[in-house]
């Protein structure tokens, strides 16, 4: 049985809700992480909740760390404006040290885990 589409935002706008401020994450890793529809699915979802569901969607962006988004914002530099002031550099609508800044939606459950020295 198919997925409701509210059903499958909530879960995309739950897991963007945990980004880390001045941390990005990517559609495909959201896809990913809950293993149900696509980047652009993710997209889709993120593109709804600029309605007024209190989503850091600018967080997300594309696997090679574009502003793919942006112009579903309000105005298209919102996007980066919103990066910037938490102290994530862009430069040509690209997030400097992408891979440094990346945030995968698994690392949060990776810290919830106990280790095997824990248990």
């Amino acid at each position: 049985m198919p997925m409701a589409k509210d059903n499958y935002h909530t879960l995309v706008w739950e897991v963007t809700r945990r980004i880390p401020r001045g941390r990005i994450s990517t559609y495909g890793a959201i896809a990913d992480y809950l293993a149900l529809g696509s980047a652009r699915m993710v997209g889709w979802a993120l593109h709804q909740s600029l309605a007024g569901q209190d989503v850091p969607a600018h967080r997300v962006v594309n696997r090679r760390g574009e502003l793919s988004g942006r112009n579903y914002f309000p105005t298209p530099t919102l996007m980066q404006e919103l990066l910037e002031q938490e102290g994530v550099q862009v430069v040509d609508n690209q997030v400097c040290d992408f891979k440094q800044l990346f945030w995968h939606p698994a690392d949060t459950d990776r810290q919830h885990r106990p280790t095997e020295k824990q248990q």
